[in-house]
């Protein structure tokens, strides 16, 4: 999961029962697997003493920040995000190294191409 991040803030009261997320994305961010994936990501605690809820923010490689409502949001669902995203960014990188032009743009009469050896649906079954 770090491997696509440049930097991590997690920001929480420690007297807020809302700090699951943040806790939890903290050990994941802490274990042994996600530090050797980028040993460069920094990995920022702030404990704060207001009422803000938790938050975390992530920076990614390519410079683009997220916030997350930490108090709304699970840890796991903000590492699939994360992922999602990372693996995005490592296709649009793997395009532009390859010199090819990104985002893809398909053209509308090879989307409606039947594939080679897959069965085409009947009208009753695309309901």
């Amino acid at each position: 999961m770090l491997k696509f991040l440049s930097k991590v803030r997690i920001e929480y009261n420690t007297l807020d029962p809302r700090l699951a997320s943040c806790v939890e994305f903290l050990a994941q961010c802490n274990a042994r697997k996600a530090k050797e994936s980028n040993p460069n990501c920094q990995v920022l605690v702030k404990r704060r003493t207001d009422e803000q809820p938790p938050q975390i923010t992530v920076t990614f490689v390519n410079g683009v920040e997220e916030a997350f409502d930490a108090a709304a949001t699970s840890a796991q669902s903000i590492r699939k995000m994360i992922l999602d995203k990372g693996q995005y960014l490592e296709t649009e990188q793997m395009f532009r190294e390859a010199g090819e032009q990104w985002p893809v743009m398909i053209p509308d009469e090879e989307l409606l191409q039947v594939a080679p050896g897959v069965k085409p649906r009947k009208a009753e079954d695309k309901k």
